[in-house]
């Protein structure tokens, strides 16, 4: 089967069109040769050799020969500060104009990543071929596409650099560059989208909710659930349904949905389609194209992806990569082993570790899932207790108990001469805490042979507390990480332990 814009058509179509077949490899390979021609007279392009790259036999081979694997501080550091300057051409043609600001889940400082015109072009593209994909759903309701699409995201009203540039969220971003034709649909509109105020927004929406026919939510599971209760509770609804029953379709991104998922069916009169895309800073990763199926990734527009085996012969116990890699392509990665994700794309990314881990579900389709970041993991005694392995146990755990189980985190530390883990999580359920604990203890024995070992030796004992998801919630707003893009950290370690830990304590940080 081959493919216009991922629907697909019978053979005997596509042949006569003489469209190409789906080839993650070869889409690839024409992105990273596509890349490199646009950046090859940056000061980037100049110093990594990219003319004498576009002219190896391999391509692939001779850019990672010939450039270094960045994180964000390397490449911040040697490169994009000058852009901040307002210098153009240094990781790719012309001036920066926008920056995204992301200080992920665990940064003490905020990260300015570069996003550039043709970055926001190929986006809306990959947020066309999104949309188109909802189609292939199963459940999901047509109609809905043909109502108010209500984004949740960061303030369109962005601080101004001295060098004329702009930085805010992306999503403030996004949707401050909307396309034209989609403002008849946008909601809740550009005079609250610029509210810099998450809980002013909030409450604007919500006051706002009864003129809107919504049938298409995006945003971020936490803070769209906050929303739909606000609504149910100012007017004294049953679900959300009652004053939405068009809305048919939920977009979400940057965190794993399965926590949520029980609380958002409880605020809802009927079913809904879930849809996930992975959407970062530095780029539109992939999206579902069907309920049961992993994220596709998007192989023939903007990115060019390569693969870092996540082991301790790539990264320090920290989670830290080291300087010479071991680096996979599409063609070369092992479904159901997990790898570090490193992307060079249009925005001037080159080689870049955005810190996401991940397994390939079906290699020939490019399906992955998220496992986890490469600094959010647990390993004191050799666990290696990712970030999935947690979602799973605390959806098992949701469902067993029949609660809804908001956020969590966890942390490791020294205990009676061994280790030991902490769980806190959110919950305004009723659950005994030592049930819940040995369940979820249970559960990643089951799931996860290294945690079961250690769980016999070094690592001598778990603990839980159950808060109030207002604690949660109340945390996030005194370290200004309140709405938005912004996730709760699955793993907690360095400065922002030390944070929460004294938080807990004073209700200070």
């Amino acid at each position: 089967m081959a493919s216009i814009i991922d629907i697909k058509l019978p053979r005997s179509i596509a042949s006569a069109l003489r469209l190409p077949k789906r080839n993650a490899k070869t889409q690839q390979q024409k992105v990273l040769k596509k890349l490199l021609k646009k950046a090859r007279f940056t000061e980037f392009g100049q110093e990594y050799r990219f003319d004498e790259i576009l002219l190896s036999k391999n391509i692939e081979k001779g850019f990672q020969q010939l450039v270094p694997v960045f994180d964000y501080n390397k490449i911040y550091d040697q490169w994009w500060i000058k852009t901040l300057e307002g210098k153009p051409d240094i990781t790719w043609p012309g001036k920066i104009k926008y920056y995204a600001l992301s200080s992920g889940t665990s940064e003490a400082s905020s990260k300015y990543i570069p996003v550039t015109t043709d970055l926001l072009k190929s986006n809306t593209i990959n947020y066309i071929k999104q949309l188109i994909s909802v189609f292939s759903y199963k459940q999901a309701n047509k109609k809905s596409l043909t109502k108010d699409f209500l984004i949740i995201g960061g303030a369109t009203n962005l601080q101004k650099g001295e060098a004329g540039w702009f930085a805010g969220d992306l999503s403030g971003i996004l949707a401050k560059k909307r396309p034209f034709w989609f403002q008849t649909f946008y909601k809740p509109g550009g005079r609250i989208a610029a509210i810099a105020d998450w809980n002013q927004k909030l409450n604007e929406i919500v006051d706002n909710a009864h003129k809107w026919d919504i049938g298409y939510i995006v945003g971020v599971p936490a803070w769209c659930q906050m929303c739909m209760e606000m609504v149910i509770e100012r007017y004294k609804l049953a679900n959300i349904h009652e004053i939405w029953p068009n809305f048919g379709v939920f977009v979400h991104g940057g965190v794993a949905f399965e926590p949520y998922k029980k609380s958002f069916d409880k605020l809802l009169g009927k079913p809904i389609v879930y849809v996930e895309n992975y959407l970062s800073s530095e780029g539109f990763i992939g999206y579902k194209m069907k309920e049961d199926r992993g994220i596709q990734l998007v192989t023939d527009n903007n990115i060019f992806f390569e693969f870092v085996p996540f082991d301790n012969c790539n990264f320090d116990a920290e989670g830290t990569i080291i300087d010479r890699p071991e680096v996979k392509l599409i063609d070369e990665v092992e479904e159901g082993k997990e790898y570090a994700l490193l992307m060079s794309t249009n925005a001037g990314s080159w080689r870049y570790l955005i810190g996401d881990t991940i397994k390939f579900l079906d290699k020939e389709k490019a399906e992955v899932i998220i496992t986890g970041r490469t600094k959010h993991f647990l390993s004191l005694v050799g666990e290696h207790l990712s970030v999935e392995n947690m979602n799973r146990a605390i959806q098992d755990a949701n469902d067993h108990f029949n609660i809804s189980i908001q956020e969590y985190t966890v942390i490791g530390f020294p205990y009676e001469g061994y280790f030991a883990h902490r769980w806190y999580v959110a919950t305004s359920d009723t659950v005994n805490n030592e049930a819940l604990m040995a369940f979820i203890d249970n559960k990643l024995r089951e799931i996860n042979d290294d945690y079961a070992t250690e769980r016999t030796s070094a690592l001598k004992e778990v603990f839980i507390e159950v808060l109030p998801p207002e604690t949660f919630m109340k945390f996030m707003e005194l370290k200004g990480k309140l709405g938005s893009q912004h996730k709760f950290p699955r793993v907690m370690k360095g400065r922002i332990l030390l944070d929460w830990e004294n938080f807990l304590k004073t209700g200070k940080i």
